[in-house]
């Protein structure tokens, strides 16, 4: 049976689980990245039905249009998810503009969202930016900055037994796209379970057990096939807006020889007669398919059907419910 995804109404749905996607992306990822989620979830859950409701941060800054998007997407608000009876949450992450995080305009109303997943919230995913935020809210584990992007594709491992990673491969490759990192021993000092890693990339997947269990991702399980060479031509269009100082490195592992003979050619060009105009000569490459990837659904599948087991196994308690008084 395939999963149904919907926008839930208020009120406990009759069957399945219900989980909040709560959307800090800008304005113009808003979409893809509801997209990359949502097909990540489904691919989680042939087997059981899921009911999502998406949701944003009012604190954070939007223009006329990305404000248009969520109304017209039926986003909520945080007073709405808190009310929602949800069985898990997933925070996405968003582009940093303070080296500081805790100096973000968001900052108080993430870290409160934080507050009520640990004090009485459903287990919660945390992506990205999400996830350095949450640890340093939780543990003041502090994100070091790295030397250049850590951006592309990479090879990881499990290094960890745990039923979230138990039907991963040996091997598999995780796109990740960030300026800073959580140190793996800062992360095991403070109680942090790692799960999966690479010799590149660092710590990728890890957990934190307490009242729930709380999932982590450094990097973008949930990217479609896409993701990063849209990312690398929106960095080509600021440098060459003057939005950005440096030329932006092509994603690790991602594009072929061809490809990048293709880039580099142009990185030369746009060097040479730096011009906003020039972005319309950017090299027209071979479409890739937007697929979502298999980590993604593997990991979430296993978060998910834990979760719908565990539902199941408590509905009998609640039979009958509510006849009484």
């Amino acid at each position: 049976m395939p999963a149904i995804l919907q926008r839930a109404r208020p009120g406990r749905a009759p069957d399945g689980i219900r989980v909040g996607i709560v959307n800090n992306m800008p304005d113009k990822a808003l979409l893809s990245t509801a997209r990359q989620f949502l097909n990540a979830i489904e691919a989680a859950s042939p087997d059981f039905r899921v009911h999502v409701t998406l949701y944003s941060l009012s604190a954070l800054p939007r223009d006329e249009a990305g404000r248009r998007h969520l109304a017209d997407n039926s986003y909520q608000d945080l007073s709405q998810l808190m009310a929602a009876d949800l069985d898990a949450v997933i925070v996405t992450g968003t582009e940093p503009r303070a080296d500081d995080l805790r100096e973000e305009p968001y900052w108080p109303q993430l870290s409160g969202l934080f507050d009520w997943i640990a004090r009485e919230g459903p287990p919660a995913a945390f992506s990205c930016l999400a996830a350095h935020a949450a640890v340093l809210h939780f543990d003041g584990v502090e994100r070091r900055p790295l030397a250049h992007k850590r951006f592309g594709l990479f090879e990881h491992g499990k290094c960890a037994h745990d039923p979230l990673t138990a039907r991963l491969p040996a091997s598999f490759k995780v796109a990740h796209s960030r300026w800073n990192e959580l140190p793996a021993e800062a992360l095991g000092a403070h109680g942090y379970r790692i799960l999966t890693e690479s010799a590149e990339a660092g710590v990728e997947l890890f957990v934190r057990e307490g009242r729930n269990r709380l999932l982590f991702f450094q990097g973008h399980p949930e990217y479609d096939s896409r993701t990063l060479g849209r990312e690398y031509h929106r960095d080509v269009k600021r440098f060459l807006a003057g939005e950005r100082d440096d030329y932006p490195d092509v994603p690790r592992n991602y594009f072929n020889a061809t490809e990048k003979e293709l880039l580099d050619h142009f990185r030369g060009r746009a060097l040479r007669e730096r011009n906003p105009a020039l972005i319309d000569r950017f090299p027209r490459l071979p479409d890739r398919l937007a697929t979502a990837g298999p980590v993604a659904g593997t990991v979430y599948g296993a978060w998910l059907g834990g979760l719908e087991a565990a539902r199941k196994q408590a509905a009998p308690r609640f039979a009958g419910a509510g006849h009484g008084a």
